[in-house]
């Protein structure tokens, strides 16, 4: 089993799926993460990706159909060409990705390359090259068993539902459930 420490533990089981969730820097306030010291990495979480939902602070590039094009294009591209992973699930909101893999390859490896490569082609589209985008630390959570799988999908998609950007999953052209 891999791990490693940033903020966050990074726990990576051989063979296990991954829940990742990635926001663009800057779309929490700074002293967010003072605030969520003193409790678990699983409620810090809960209550970041409810502010993020609410995209009330910071960037949401991600709103605009051809840079969350760019992000869905990248995962898309990382499991039917490349094979680095089995995409389960994703969804690309206004300042955050949530997806679903089953790696086929050291996870950072894979964050980087999908990180990486969709900032600066979406720095690119508008007009802001050499800039942060993404915030560097991801959060990850490794699937226990079909049951939380089933869960998490479900969560992923419904997520636009729950922060009231659409109505129904299927409402979402850069989300799994539309597929």
């Amino acid at each position: 089993m891999a791990f490693y420490r940033r903020k966050l533990p990074h726990w990576h089981p051989a063979g296990a799926s991954i829940f990742l969730t990635w926001r663009l820097f800057g779309s929490l306030p700074a002293n967010f993460s003072s605030r969520s010291n003193d409790i678990s990495a699983d409620r810090a979480f809960i209550l970041a990706d409810g502010y993020l939902d609410r995209a009330q602070y910071g960037p949401v590039w991600l709103k605009a159909p051809r840079v969350a094009r760019i992000v869905v294009d990248s995962l898309l591209a990382g499991d039917q060409s490349l094979r680095q992973y089995d995409l389960q699930a994703y969804v690309v909101m206004a300042n955050h990705v949530h997806v679903l893999v089953s790696p086929h390859m050291e996870l950072p490896k894979i964050t980087q390359g999908i990180k990486g490569t969709t900032a600066r082609r979406a720095n690119r589209l508008l007009g802001r090259e050499g800039l942060s985008f993404w915030q560097h630390e991801s959060f990850d959570h490794w699937v226990r068993n079909d049951f939380e799988r089933r869960r998490i999908i479900g969560y992923i998609e419904s997520n636009p539902v729950k922060a009231g950007i659409v109505e129904r999953d299927q409402g979402r052209s850069w989300s799994s459930a539309s597929r």
